[in-house]
């Protein structure tokens, strides 16, 4: 199998997951709909797919969730920012942990600052920045504490055999 069609296929159950999992295991905080389920998979993705796919990976689980009517618009910067980042600090330091701190980084504050002025003007949502960064945050360390744990205890037997693979 190629490295392209591992990716190809990888990121497309991951987005499939996202989507079932998403809907499964949501609650809201404030005015967000938070779903853990998608931060565990924006580190996964980040982790074993990288940046870039980690994002095409997080804008198609918002996309489908969105056109399905499970999610929100702000799934998009909710989830896009972080699994881009923790796929780039996994990248360069190639460490599990960085890649928890980019999800929680990317969506905790970053996604959070972002989807503020999207939910005023499209939804209608008053109240301060701030009512977004802990529910946003919250919702990505859920997701992220779990990824991490998953990931640490399947990466020796599982993970990085398969990653060996595919750089041969």
């Amino acid at each position: 199998m190629t490295k392209r069609v591992y990716y190809l296929t990888l990121t497309s159950i991951l987005v499939a997951l996202g989507v079932i999992g998403g809907s499964l295991f949501e609650f809201t905080v404030g005015v967000a709909k938070v779903a853990p389920m998608q931060h565990l998979i924006n580190v996964v993705s980040g982790a074993l797919l990288g940046p870039w796919w980690a994002m095409t990976q997080a804008f198609l689980t918002s996309l489908i969730r969105n056109l399905l009517g499970t999610g929100t618009i702000l799934a998009f910067p909710g989830s896009m920012f972080g699994a881009f980042l923790s796929g780039l600090l996994f990248r360069y330091t190639k460490r599990l942990i960085a890649a928890v701190f980019g999800e929680l980084i990317g969506t905790g504050i970053i996604g959070a600052i972002v989807a503020y002025p999207i939910a005023a003007l499209l939804l209608g949502a008053k109240g301060a920045l701030w009512l977004f960064v802990p529910s946003f945050f919250l919702s990505a360390l859920v997701g992220s504490v779990i990824a991490y744990v998953l990931l640490k205890s399947i990466w020796s037997t599982v993970i990085q055999p398969q990653m060996n693979r595919l750089s041969k």
